[in-house]
């Protein structure tokens, strides 16, 4: 077992040294400034994902309206991945790849940020979100692994973590997501 565990703890660190040398800090820091502005006017951000990124909408949403490090009033974040109800009767009536966009159509205005994680880029509902978005005139960010899938492309920013191991990416879009709140936070 502890081959196991030192094994993985390793490739953690070799990963999050390869992001700490990479293009993605800049991306990070795009990202936080595309926030703070949308923010500053007004604006929300929507997080949404499928499975551990469903997780880490949650909780990212979660640091926004609650708070991060320092006390603050409240920033208007919403998780479209945690409303069983919205969720199962769109699912139901429309498709699964819908669950996501319903809401941003119901839910967002210009001006709004909306940011997608899916380690394979390529998740339909996450995807059809995106392209609402788009349409309504919002700021679209996306969080993936290796090669980012169509979100690369699609995406206003697309943060690729340069690894194929879902598990690892996933470790990665958490230490990125909080080092966001600690910007979004910051001056």
């Amino acid at each position: 077992m502890q081959n196991i565990i030192n094994a993985r703890i390793k490739e953690h660190m070799e990963l999050i040294q390869i992001v700490a040398q990479s293009e993605i800090t800049a991306q990070v820091e795009e990202i936080a400034t595309i926030v703070k502005e949308a923010l500053a006017k007004g604006k929300k951000v929507l997080f949404c994902g499928n499975g551990g990124s469903a997780a880490d909408s949650q909780h990212l949403a979660a640091e926004f309206v609650g708070r991060f490090q320092v006390e603050r009033k409240g920033l208007p974040a919403i998780a479209l991945t945690v409303d069983t109800s919205i969720l199962t009767a769109v699912a139901n009536d429309y498709g699964y790849d819908q669950v996501f966009a319903r809401q941003v159509e119901a839910l967002a205005n210009e001006g709004d940020v909306l940011i997608g994680l899916s380690t394979s880029g390529n998740s339909p509902n996450v995807l059809n979100a995106i392209a609402i978005a788009k349409d309504k005139g919002m700021k679209t960010v996306g969080f993936t692994a290796q090669g980012g899938g169509k979100m690369a492309t699609e995406c206003d920013v697309c943060v690729a973590v340069p690894c194929k191991v879902t598990a690892r990416a996933q470790e990665v879009h958490i230490l990125l997501g909080h080092i966001l709140c600690e910007l979004v936070d910051g001056e």
